[in-house]
């Protein structure tokens, strides 16, 4: 502590100095100190430091004044309350000094202040703001002095902006003050009050709100002056902006008067009332509905309103039509709007109109997205034909209007199966003026403006994401040649913007992926010197934006997808001839690029990768040139930052059907290789092997079995549970070489850890797949050491061995499962042998030692049979039906698994005995259902599975509809799976057949019938879609069926086909939402109660049903959002705030998403999402609860603060006073604190992802 003062009191001695150096100095080396957290001042260097900082603002030298300034910041958080207060006073007494300067710098200083003072319920900001306010508001009001009043003005909405809530009690002084400001002859001082009233709307109560509004729609209703009403406006749009969320409640007397003053002469009153209504319909999207019509009316004749040009001759010169636009020509003389750009009125105020109608319009196409088929009827064409707008500015915002309609139109990502647009449906509509559309966007390309440009290429671009494949010539109806020859002039023209090609380049990127690739095909000699010309641009970006283009042209060039097999070998189309000139060029520019090793690390990227596509489609055309860049990807392989970029792009020459002679670097590139599968980058492995694996495939002769065991030994350490993705990669690579060059492979080294992984409960999908591969391949290639026997005795001897303590009986059952299937892949090819290994498992099963080596007998049958035909051996169905009997749960399931996957090798034989069991016993129905469930599930994977179970169908269905109405849940609901997969199989014969049973009088079969129309909805196309969709409407009756059972599945069925199939429901939401909604109420009439010995306690039948509605609700927030009245549905989440605990869990998630998806409209309901939240934080479990009840208010209390946070994330949101309150108040509670940091903290670099609910 001595030392800092010593140096603190050293620094103030040098600030007195009359060197102004020496002060500058020590003024900084003061602020370098204070911006220490370690630094402390005790009483006296505290009172000395703020006397000399205070003294320093009148310094002669301004440079010494700017730092003294800078100095208060980091000084308010260092010295004590009293003497940030007398630093205020000081600062507010010199704001009204006679020296201007010295009234400048008080006034920084004071903002500097503010800006710096800890926000939060202290009382030091609540005391300053206070003693602050005072003076503010009489320097306001005092009009001799404008500057004073200006800075006063400022420093006010500062102060409102961050402390608003801590002035509640000076609200109404500082109303007063402000109001008669509005009318003041200055514009700085109107426009600084606008400012400083929107800040006090955040926190004012609704008695000075309406206060402010009665003034502005007084003032606006009796004014007769333009000055005035455009203040008045003006006020009320940055109200709106700032406080949206209060505004709704007054627009139904605020918007008329809005509309009345927007057809004033005054077109800058104009101007100010199209502003207004932008912010009205962004910030208050339900109460303006009643207004968007009359809106759009006013900003469709706005968009035109320029009374200053007539645009009738470009009209009639350039009528638009096809053939004319094909012969335009392309020079920059000849354009259609050079003349209208060169217009020019300095006192032309009426763009401003037309910009403000622009934005107005944008606003209204992003927040009504249920009027979008309605807009492609009047807004779109109002806007393609203001394309020939002529300034700059105004262009630009109706080209983003359009691509915001655009935007809108996209088909929405959950959509899987791809619909014809019906009739009326934005989508078709969008269809028809594709035309119009690309013909008015060419204009502007061609035009001199390279804003606007860039925006209309960015429009193109989006209506190709919106219609893709609208661009091809059948569509468009505008040749792609008129396209190709809009795009090249800017590329070809060294004097165009950088920023220009690089929107020109990403557009041809867009366009030559897409479906309309076709077309760019054609024109491809017109196109590539133009692209050609920018790969050697000075711009790194244009560079390399030109390389992608060319790496996707390659791929048009020459497509080898469609390469034929003749005689075994591979047949390739050679390049077109008018192709082929262009493939020395392409090769020459890109070897330049890839040469060079002082370029940027993504040209660098770019050109690897598309030299590698370059051979890869022309290798045979390139013979000779593959000595001089073969060499350089060795280079690039040894190179740290290109390794994992060339080992992708040498991935795609190895895998050319063209058989590129790649000898020259096999053997100094296979040894890199095995040393990269040492690296700890995972992507670097995982391309590793990919490659590793296709040199494999296509090179193996090429390959020495010494270079090819050494790669091999880094192989096994890759096989195992940690990384399960890259183990399959790395067992697909063992499977290849088993079949290519088996003599390099050494089972020592390889065999323990696939066994290891064999064993591993994680084992399942891909790696499973892969692993079944490879133990195939490793006996069919004879590997020394795994033969048939002896990988079966090693596969099998860890069920024999004791289990771990530590297994769970589930993880010995996922194992075994996965196991059982590696034991099959052995047997299944061994003929007999295979016989003889089956009856001894069937030994096992008759006679077990234990459960386990009983479950693992099973399931090593039932694998086995899937393949083989076992009805040959005798007693294989009494000792699968015996296993039914034991006690274990674990060895019924593997039974009843085996009986059905045994009937699979032989349908014929155990079919109908499965069929003819269920009915003779009862007891053993639901492990027997099991098995025909199993049967069902195989065979519907593949056509002939298919087609072998056909004959069955009819006999299958009768036998489950007499089982619809089991008393056991877990039976009906396997009979209900059964019925919707065989609908799948045969769905016009028997989906009528479903639909009968949805209208039984029996409850349980009506439950059992809608559960099996979820088994029919999948997330992949199936031939009974077209049917479901036609008979959707049908299907949901249930949801409004007078038993509360059938409810339930009803709406789990809607959930599943909301989460896989919207396209389904989406058309029937206006009929089936008010039904979910209405499953969500708290019926009391379902709450009954138990009496527990002594205790009563309440039971909730409704409970169930309402967690559903509230599932069914989150599913389609993500899936159909677009047909969401989202202030309805908030209404709804706002009650599951307050419901039981699984639901408050729900609708936290809930509201978390909202806010990401729909945050304005969440905004305007901050107050009634917050006080829920509020109350679960802050409550408290009762002193003698159980553990599991504190464990389970964590939870809660975890998950509410999660949607605190995503709230928290809003714009805007931080200034409403109910939020920041709230966030205080967590932030007092030192339990809550530090979880909400952590949670802000993820949620910062999480991004939506974060707010998802797994829906697996």
């Amino acid at each position: 502590m001595a030392s800092v003062s010593y140096q603190i009191a050293n620094l103030l001695e040098k600030m007195t100095s009359n060197d102004k150096d020496f002060r500058f100095m020590a003024t900084n080396d003061l602020m370098t100190e204070l911006q220490k957290d370690s630094i402390k001042l005790d009483d006296d260097s505290e009172r000395k430091v703020v006397k000399m900082l205070l003294r320093l603002l009148e310094d002669k030298n301004g440079e010494v004044q700017n730092l003294a300034v800078k100095c208060l910041g980091p000084l308010v958080n260092k010295v004590k309350e009293y003497q940030v207060e007398g630093i205020v006073e000081t600062l507010c007494a010199n704001m009204l000094s006679d020296t201007e300067q010295l009234r400048d710098i008080s006034s920084i200083g004071l903002k500097t202040v503010i800006s710096e003072l800890p926000l939060g319920s202290n009382t030091l900001a609540a005391n300053v703001c206070k003693k602050i306010t005072g003076r503010l508001s009489s320097a306001i009001e005092k009009q001799e002095d404008v500057s004073v009043q200006l800075e006063a003005l400022d420093i006010l909405a500062d102060l409102l902006s961050r402390f608003g809530g801590l002035l509640i009690s000076f609200h109404p002084m500082l109303l007063n003050s402000l109001l008669p400001q509005l009318a003041s002859p200055r514009q700085a001082v109107r426009k600084r009050t606008i400012v400083a009233l929107s800040h006090l709307v955040m926190s004012c109560n609704s008695t000075l709100y309406n206060k402010l509004i009665d003034h502005l729609l007084e003032g606006l209703s009796t004014s007769t002056s333009a000055s005035v009403s455009r203040t008045h406006i003006q006020c009320i749009a940055s109200i709106c902006r700032q406080a949206g969320h209060r505004f709704g409640e007054q627009l139904w007397r605020v918007a008329p008067q809005v509309l009345e003053h927007s057809t004033d002469v005054d077109e800058e009153l104009r101007e100010h009332c199209l502003q207004a209504l932008e912010a009205i319909v962004l910030k208050c999207p339900k109460e303006v509905q009643p207004h968007i019509p009359t809106i759009i009316d006013l900003c469709l004749k706005m968009i035109t309103y320029d009374p200053n040009y007539n645009y009738e001759d470009e009209e009639e010169g350039g009528g638009g039509e096809d053939e004319e636009m094909e012969e335009e020509s392309f020079e920059p003389d000849a354009e259609a709007e050079s003349d209208s750009e060169e217009y020019s009125d300095d006192d032309d105020m009426s763009w401003k109109v037309r910009r403000a109608a622009a934005k107005c319009l944008e606003s209204v196409i992003s927040t009504r997205h249920e009027l979008l088929a309605e807009m492609y009827q009047t807004v779109s064409p109002a806007l393609i034909a203001r394309f020939k707008e002529r300034e700059e500015n105004v262009k630009c915002d109706i080209l983003s209007a359009y691509t915001a309609l655009l935007r809108a139109t996209r088909p929405p990502p959950a959509l899987q199966i791809p619909i014809a647009p019906t009739d009326n449906s934005p989508q078709a509509l969008l269809i028809q003026r594709v035309p119009s559309i690309v013909r008015a966007s060419l204009r502007v390309i061609r035009g001199r403006s390279v804003r606007a440009r860039g925006a209309a290429l960015a429009l193109l671009r989006e209506l190709l994401v919106a219609a893709p494949g609208c661009l091809t010539d059948q569509t468009s109806r505008v040749p792609h040649v008129t396209l190709i020859r809009a795009l090249t002039p800017p590329l070809m023209d060294k004097g165009t913007a950088s920023s220009m090609k690089i929107e020109t380049l990403v557009f041809v990127w867009w366009l030559s992926r897409g479906p309309g690739a076709e077309g760019v095909r054609t024109h491809l000699p017109a196109l590539l010197p133009a692209v050609l010309a920018c790969v050697p641009d000075p711009f790194y970006k244009v560079t390399a934006e030109a390389l992608r283009v060319l790496q996707a042209l390659v791929k048009i060039m020459r497509p080898l997808d469609n390469i034929e097999n003749i005689d075994g070998s591979v047949e390739v189309e050679s390049a077109p001839e008018e192709f082929q000139p262009f493939i020395p060029a392409m090769y020459e520019c890109t070897l330049v690029r890839l040469r060079a090793t002082d370029m940027d690390q993504e040209v660098k990227e770019r050109a690897i990768a598309t030299c590698g596509q370059l051979i890869c489609h022309f290798g045979d055309y390139l013979q000779n040139e593959l000595p001089v860049c073969l060499p350089i990807f060795l280079e690039r392989l040894r190179n740290e930052i290109t390794r994992l970029t060339t080992v992708k792009a040498l991935t795609k020459i190895a895998s050319s059907p063209l058989r590129i002679d790649l000898r020259p670097i096999l053997s100094d590139a296979v040894p890199i290789l095995g040393s990269f599968l040492r690296k700890n980058q995972r992507a670097l492995k995982l391309s590793t092997l990919v490659l590793l694996d296709t040199l494999v495939q296509n090179y193996s002769n090429h390959i020495s079995i010494e270079l090819l065991s050494k790669v091999l030994t880094e192989v096994p350490a890759l096989v195992c549970e940690a990384d399960l993705h890259c183990a399959q990669t790395a067992l697909s690579l063992v499977s290849n070489v088993c079949r290519r060059c088996p003599a390099a492979l050494s089972h020592e080294a390889l065999t323990p850890n696939i066994l290891t992984l064999a064993n591993s409960p994680l084992l399942q999908g891909g790696a499973l797949k892969a692993m079944v591969g490879v133990l195939s391949a490793l006996v069919e290639a004879d590997v020394p050491g795994c033969s048939r026997r002896e990988l079966l005795s090693l596969l099998v001897a860890p069920v024999h061995r004791p289990t771990e303590h530590n297994a769970t009986a589930h993880h010995i059952k996922q194992s075994y499962h996965s196991l059982a299937k590696c034991v099959a892949a052995v047997v299944v090819g061994g003929g007999s042998e295979a016989i003889q290994t089956t009856r001894a498992f069937l030994r096992d099963a008759a006679d077990p030692p234990a459960d386990t080596v009983h479950m693992f007998a099973l399931l090593a049958i039932a694998e086995i049979g899937r393949h083989l035909d076992l009805s040959s051996i005798p007693n294989l169905k009494e000792v699968l039906l015996n296993s039914f009997t034991p006690s274990s749960e674990e060895v019924k399931s593997a039974a009843s698994y085996a009986l059905g996957s045994v009937a699979v090798g032989n349908l014929p034989e155990f079919l109908p005995f499965i069929l003819g069991e269920i009915e003779a016993q009862p007891k053993r129905q639901y492990l027997l259902l099991h098995s025909l469930r199993e049967i069902i599930a195989c065979e519907s994977t593949t056509p002939e599975g298919i087609e072998a179970l056909r004959p069955f169908i009819p006999e299958i269905w009768v036998q489950l509809s007499k089982h619809c109405q089991c008393a056991e849940e877990g039976s009906r609901n396997v009979v209900a799976e059964c019925l919707g997969k065989l609908c799948l199989l045969e769905p016009q014969d028997l989906l009528p057949h479903l639909k009968e049973f949805l209208k039984s009088p029996e409850p349980l079969t009506r439950t059992t019938a809608v559960t099996a129309v979820k088994f029919t909805i999948s997330d992949q196309p199936q031939p009974i879609d077209g049917l479901l969709r036609a008979c959707m409407a049908e299907l949901l009756v249930p949801l409004r069926d007078p038993e509360l059972g059938v409810r339930r599945v009803a709406l789990v069925a809607f959930n599943s086909a909301a989460h896989n199939k919207p396209s389904l429901v989406r058309d029937l939401l206006p009929q089936v939402l008010p039904t979910i909604y209405s499953e969500t109420k708290v019926k009391k009439e379902l709450i009954r109660e138990v009496e527990m010995g002594p205790f009563k306690h309440s039971v909730d039948d409704g409970l169930d049903l309402r967690k559903a509605a509230f599932e069914c609700m989150y599913t389609l927030l993500g899936t159909c959002l677009d047909r969401l009245d989202v202030f309805e549905f908030l209404r709804h989440v706002e009650d599951g705030l307050r419901d039981h605990y699984d639901i408050k869990m729900l609708t936290y998630l809930m509201c978390a998403r909202l806010a990401t998806l729909c945050p304005a409209v969440v905004l305007q309901r901050l107050e009634s999402l917050v006080e829920p939240l509020r109350a679960t934080c802050t409550m408290k479990v009762k002193a003698n609860s159980v553990k599991q009840e504190y464990e389970k208010q964590d939870e809660l209390k975890r998950s509410a603060l999660r949607a605190a946070a995503a709230l928290l994330q809003i714009p805007e949101a931080e200034k409403n006073p109910h939020l920041m309150d709230f966030v205080t108040q967590i932030k007092s509670f030192p339990e809550l604190q530090p979880i909400f940091e952590s949670i802000l903290k993820d949620s910062s670099g999480a991004g939506l992802d974060s707010n998802l609910m797994d829906q697996s």
